[in-house]
Parts: structure tokens; C-alpha cells; sequence
């Protein structure tokens, strides 16, 4: 899109008056003849006047959608090319990726790209997945640090990279850590706890003799296989902000992966974040949360190439609201929400009067985040709900653009909320909505979709409007949390991390279930989609609109 037509828009944003009161752009700007006018006009403009279309070279953690295609339609949508490796050099839920064949890709596609944004895991271990399952030497690890080194010299473009600091759950099931996890991980999990602890000076006596028979009764070739790999993974961490600070990369972000306020991954980013306090922001983050990421950083790379620097206002619900400490995270919202905004590019706004962006958080009340899954995720809307959809009805009758980071609970959105949003008739004015997996993944494309939404046409927000309400409130928080009970009550748990031959049927199962809630939603009715499970597993689907 051009420059002029985004100018004219954010004009418009801020002017157009609809019964009474300032409505969003987007209520206003989709009115096809106003289009065909702005266009018209655009054209009539001189050729230097007009921006060319941003070419942006991504590689992803791996092909799951959330990192992948729900990433490509994003920016798509505002007329920004995003070019992926072939599929085959990307990692998937079968194989690891490519590292060679990337190098070789992003080499030959670099001269013809405005930026790149890049995932070093995958260029050094194969993907994320990879990174926690490696058995790489030190040696070629080195030798692939050192390639990435001199990528800043071959590709004449702005380099913007994230990396990942392993990940330290309570427990796992499924083929994404090393097989001895599943049955010794929650006593890896608590001995990382006590190495946290003891790093810091704060172990008791009681709590050394636990660390002690933990050691104990663990195999010493499985912890010490673990222990090796988070090592090497550190001082390649630790090699790449030291190129991040001698300028090898425009701006590059670590994420924290799967954490806790006690664990080896808090342990690993605070040696990180003492070795680096001196760094600009500018140039280099430490952030909570992975998924997100190469979104994130698209953002920031599309931002910086229009000029611009918006500012988001944070608004949170009642309650605990910015000092909520979601799952998977071991840093308070206060905290981690204003990280992610710089990380996009954008800067915090002191009120919402003069946000180019409003951030609408949905947290618990009590501060207590649990899985979408939970018994009380029901359809029934609390006060505190009632308030907020208020609050948010408010912003956007003031013409203000609403981006919904729902993340009351974890893996899914809440249930009351939203189905008091819905009804309100305000749901379908929101720029954007996200309550997917982590609450650090969910505020990411929420800040992300929500920037980029400028410049997308009302049936491009639509889509993908639709797309979220269907993967993270329809299937996560509902179709997903019957079909798990089912597979429980006939005790076939296993199934919920392979699917295996029964994933035709159980594929079937959810499709309907989402339908359902499809046909009952104002928004989403008469949509055309398709589900499908990309990694073999309950835990994420791929959702395509089809209309």
C-alpha cells in the first residue's frame, strides 16, 4: 500500500465523526467509494512519492502456524512480502531443519529483500525443538556461530534475529525434549530450581541435601546429558549477544522459553541480562516468551522501514491486572508488556488520549492464571468482565483502536469474556484478538496484528479476526477441553500427543464442535474454514478461512 494511502488513513482515523461520536478507521475507510477515492488520488502522485513494497526475508523457529503461516498472512495482509525458506530446510513435528540448505537460501534470496529476520536456532541446531534435543559438538556449533558472524558482511540488508533460552518445564509429554524427560522431568524441574537458588547465594542446608538426593536418584547420564546441552546452548547465547553488541545485527532479542520465577532458564537469562545491562534496547532484549517472536520482530523491521514509531496504551481489567505473573513466565505483566512493545518497534503511551493503539489486557482478577481447559472456564460473564467489556465498548466508540490480548487463562480464551463481548456487538470493531498458548505469546501478536492493522483492508482485519476467534476461543478453550475429557474418561490420554491413527476421527469431532460455535457467533457466521493438525497433536491446529 502506499505511503500517501497510509498518511491519508491515519488522518482519517483520527477525524471521521459516526453517530456522535469518533469511530475507528476501520468503520470508515472500508466504504469502497472513499477506497477508490484515496486511490485514485495516490496515483496521481509522482513515482518517488510512492512507497515500493517491503520485501522481508523470514526464517522461523519451525513450521508450526503461530510461527510460520499465521505469520505470512499477517503481514501479507498489508501488502508486505514475506519470503520462507522451502519447506524442506524447515523444521516440522518429523524432522529438524536444514541449517545448510538456510544459509544457502538466505544467501541467494538476501540481494533481492529489504530485511531479514532470522531464527538463529534454526540456523545453529535445526529449529527449536532441535535445541533442546541436540547433540551437536561444541565444535560445530562454533563453526556455525562463526558463519552467522560473517552473514552481516555477505547479505547488504538489516539483520534482525531471535534466539531462545532452553526451556525448563515441570513435566512434558510427547517427542519435543529428550525421551528420558517425560518420566524424570518434574525432578529436573525442581532440581533447577536449586541450582537457581544456589546460583544466587540462597540455598538452605535442607535445600542442599534435597539437591543432593535428587542427584541421587536421577541417572547421571540423563541429567548430565541435559546439563551439557543447557551449557552449550548458554555460551552460544552468551557468543551471540557479543556479536549483537559489536554490531552484527540491526537489533537481535532472546526469548525466554517455558519458565518459572525459580528455574535454570531464570537462572541462564539473569548471567545473560548481567553480562549485557549496558546494552542500548535499541539493539538487543532479553524477552519473555518465544512463539512470538518472529512476528514481533516483522513489526519492528515494518515499522522502522515506513519511519514510524506508535505508541500503545496498556489497559488492563480489574484486579491484578498488571501485576498478574502469568504461567510459563517468570516476570510479572508491569514488567514483560513493556518489553514487548519496544520490541516491536513502538513506544509506551502515557494515557490513552494520544495512543496511536490501545493494548486491552483480560487477566484474572485474583492474579491466577490457569490452563483454558479449567472447570470454571465457563460462559458466564463475572463483574469484572462486565467492567471491562464496558471499558473496551468505550475506547472504541471513541474512535481508538482495540487490539485484545485475552489472557485470563492460559492455551485458549475465557469463555465469560468473551461470550459477553460478543453479544455487546463490540467484538467485531476490535483490531485485532489473540489468547493463544502463553500470555507472553498471546500480548506479542497482539501488539504485532494490532500495529500492522493500520494498513490492512476491512476484509483482510476480518479474516484475520476470524482465524484467532476460531483457533483460540472456539477449538482451544472448548473443542479442544471436550475432546481431551473424552480421550480421558476412556483413558486414551496418550492420544492427546499423538494422534496417531485416530486423528481423522478426532479431527472430524473438533471441526464440528467449532462449527457449532461458528454458526452462534454474529462475526463469524457463513465462515468458510478448514482445521487441521499440523504437528499430530491436540495442542495446536491450523485454521484456514476459505471466505
Amino acid at each position: 500500500m502506499c505511503m500517501y494511502i497510509n498518511l491519508y488513513k491515519t488522518y482519517i482515523f483520527k477525524t471521521v465523526n459516526i453517530q456522535g461520536g469518533v469511530r475507528m478507521a476501520k468503520l470508515t475507510f472500508r466504504r469502497h467509494k472513499l477506497a477508490a477515492l484515496i486511490c485514485t488520488a495516490a496515483l496521481l502522485l509522482p513515482a518517488s512519492v510512492q512507497a515500493k513494497r517491503l520485501t522481508i526475508l523470514y526464517v522461523p523457529l519451525d513450521n508450526r502456524p503461530v510461527c510460520s503461516t499465521y505469520v505470512q498472512q499477517t503481514m501479507e495482509a498489508a501488502n508486505c512480502k514475506i519470503i520462507l525458506p522451502p519447506e524442506k530446510y524447515i523444521a516440522s513435528n518429523e524432522k529438524n531443519g536444514n541449517p545448510d540448505g538456510i544459509w544457502e537460501w538466505l544467501e541467494h534470496k538476501a540481494p533481492k529483500a529489504d530485511a531479514a529476520v532470522i531464527s538463529t536456532d534454526s540456523l545453529i541446531y535445526g529449529g527449536l525443538v532441535a535445541s533442546r534435543t541436540h547433540n551437536i559438538s561444541r565444535e560445530e556449533l562454533q563453526k556455525r556461530v562463526k558463519h552467522l558472524y560473517e552473514l552481516k558482511t555477505t547479505l547488504p540488508i538489516k539483520l534482525y534475529a531471535f534466539s531462545t533460552i532452553m526451556r525448563t518445564p515441570r513435566a512434558i509429554k510427547g517427542r519435543v525434549e529428550p525421551p528420558y524427560y517425560s518420566s524424570i522431568g518434574p525432578s529436573i524441574f525442581a532440581y533447577s530450581q536449586l541450582l537457581d537458588k544456589q546460583d544466587q547465594g540462597k540455598l538452605s542446608p535442607a535445600e542442599r541435601l534435597t539437591m543432593q538426593a535428587l542427584e541421587r536418584n536421577m541417572k547421571k547420564a540423563e541429567l548430565g546429558d541435559w546439563l551439557e546441552r543447557r551449557e552449550k546452548n548458554l555460551l552460544i547465547n552468551q557468543e551471540l549477544t557479543r556479536m549483537a553488541r559489536n554490531g552484527k545485527f540491526h537489533y537481535f532479542a532472546i526469548g525466554k522459553d517455558d519458565n518459572a520465577t525459580l528455574s535454570a532458564t531464570h537462572m541462564e537469562g539473569r548471567k545473560i541480562s548481567l553480562s549485557t545491562f549496558d546494552m542500548s534496547r535499541d539493539s538487543f532484549q532479553i524477552l519473555d516468551g518465544v512463539d512470538q517472536l518472529g512476528l514481533l520482530l516483522i513489526a519492528r523491521a515494518y515499522n522502522e522501514a515506513s519511519g514510524s514509531k506508535p505508541s500503545i496504551y496498556p489497559m488492563y481489567s480489574a484486579g491484578a491486572g498488571a501485576s498478574t505473573l502469568p504461567q510459563y513466565s517468570d516476570a510479572r505483566l508491569q514488567d514483560s508488556v513493556p518489553q514487548q512493545i519496544i520490541a516491536a518497534g513502538a513506544v509506551q503511551a502515557q494515557s490513552a488520549d494520544n495512543a496511536d493503539l490501545i493494548l486491552a489486557l483480560n487477566t484474572p482478577q485474583d492474579g491466577i492464571v490457569k490452563d483454558s481447559t479449567a472447570d470454571d472456564n465457563q460462559p458466564f460473564a463475572s463483574v469484572a468482565n462486565k467492567n471491562f467489556v464496558g471499558l473496551i465498548g468505550k475506547q472504541l466508540q471513541a474512535g481508538r483502536s482495540v487490539s485484545l490480548a485475552d489472557i485470563s487463562y492460559s492455551n485458549g480464551a475465557d469463555n465469560g469474556f468473551m461470550q459477553l463481548l460478543a453479544n455487546s456487538g463490540e467484538l467485531e470493531h476490535l483490531t485485532a484478538y489473540n489468547g493463544w498458548n502463553t500470555a507472553d505469546n498471546a500480548v506479542g501478536y497482539a501488539i504485532a496484528q494490532g500495529l500492522i492493522a493500520r494498513d490492512m483492508s476491512s476484509e483482510a482485519l476480518s479474516r484475520l479476526l476470524r482465524q484467532r476467534l476460531i483457533d483460540d476461543w472456539f477449538y482451544q478453550s472448548n473443542a479442544r477441553r471436550s475432546i481431551s475429557n473424552e480421550l480421558e474418561k476412556h483413558n486414551r490420554e496418550d492420544l492427546k500427543y499423538d494422534l496417531a491413527t485416530e486423528e481423522k476421527l478426532i479431527l472430524q469431532q473438533v471441526t464440528a464442535d467449532c462449527q457449532r460455535m461458528v454458526n452462534d457467533c454474529p462475526l463469524t457466521k457463513g465462515t468458510k474454514f478448514s482445521l487441521s493438525f499440523p504437528w499430530k497433536r491436540l495442542f495446536e491446529v491450523d485454521v484456514k478461512i476459505k471466505k
